[in-house]
């Protein structure tokens, strides 16, 4: 028997961080259901301290999820989830994504740079390079062709 996972990242501001790696993997994040919040309330199984509202909407606060596009309504959709922490970053990341940016990803590096990411370092091995880079949050990350 298989199982899906989901990969959760901390964050100190979910629901921005989950805007910014939805633009940047060509994602989006995953609608919110402000009729369902608010039964939540109505019925004291949430408070509104629970709550908050992002780009005009009320959503949960602390945490967003992004997904491809044409998975939103699967329930075995890929699916990253930003959730808050009250402790910061401290150390480099044990684990990390590559992103697949394509041929041009010297490109790649300048536009998500002029995002709020930032450059670490040029690797390689062989022949293969990728780029290090953090994203707003100090999040590593590499960018492969």
């Amino acid at each position: 028997m298989s199982h899906r996972i989901q990969i959760v990242m901390d964050t100190r501001d979910a629901h921005t961080l989950a805007d910014w790696w939805a633009d940047t993997l060509d994602w989006v994040v995953e609608p919110s259901d402000p009729a369902f919040i608010r039964s939540m309330i109505e019925q004291g199984r949430a408070t509104e301290a629970d709550t908050t509202t992002h780009g005009g909407q009320l959503v949960w606060r602390g945490a967003a999820a992004i997904c491809p596009a044409d998975q939103v309504e699967r329930p075995d959709r890929l699916r990253i989830l930003f959730q808050d922490v009250p402790e910061a970053k401290t150390v480099k990341n044990r684990l990390h994504w590559d992103v697949r940016m394509g041929d041009d990803f010297a490109t790649a590096r300048e536009t998500l740079e002029a995002r709020g990411a930032a450059y670490v370092d040029t690797r390689s091995q062989g022949p293969f390079t990728w780029h290090v880079m953090t994203d707003p949050e100090g999040n590593e990350f590499c960018v492969t062709p």
